[in-house]
């Protein structure tokens, strides 16, 4: 994980005693533990790495603005959110988080290996949903094998012009299971 140097912990772990042998870099390490070693070797990391690890963590973390449902996904809601732009380094465009909805009809769309699904929550309300760029990713491979269960997506809502009519459409970010 960036921003997490492994290799000097346990370099460090070796030096005060802690373990007979260790070394690595930044990204990886490999250590020689005695018995009974385990215990406070996991808490000396613990203590060297927490830090580090939960600074690397809240940097790497999608920010959320707000939960919505797809019933709440609203033009006017969309327009009001236009009208808070423009958008950009400075005033980054609002991050919806949609709990616990379903992805139907997942289809591949585009030269670009785009994913189009709708985005259904329980009571039965759409959002036309596209995902960038996701065919054969992680995210891509979810929404095909995973459609019609319940997930947590996030992401931009924009405007989209088809056949002459206006709808809000959800750009989305990234996916995850809920918690178990």
């Amino acid at each position: 994980m960036p921003g997490v140097d492994l290799g000097s912990a346990v370099i460090e772990a070796v030096e005060t005693g802690l373990l007979p042998k260790g070394g690595g870099h930044a990204m990886a390490a490999g250590v020689s533990l005695r018995p009974g070693d385990l215990g406070p070797f996991r808490a000396f990391m613990a203590d060297k790495l927490g830090p580090s690890v939960q600074a690397a963590r809240a940097a790497s973390a999608l920010k959320v603005d707000a939960a919505l449902s797809a019933r709440g996904a609203t033009l006017d809601l969309l327009h009001s959110i236009e009208r808070a732009g423009p958008f950009g380094s400075g005033n980054p465009t609002p991050v919806f988080a949609f709990p616990a909805h379903r992805a139907r009809f997942p289809q591949v769309v585009g030269k670009g290996g785009h994913v189009s699904f709708s985005l259904t929550s329980d009571d039965g309300a759409k959002l036309k949903a596209i995902a960038f760029r996701a065919a054969g990713t992680p995210i891509g491979d979810t929404l095909m094998r995973d459609a019609d269960t319940p997930l947590h997506f996030a992401g931009s809502l924009s405007l989209d012009h088809y056949q002459g009519r206006e709808q809000v459409q959800l750009r989305l970010t990234d996916i995850a299971r809920p918690a178990r």
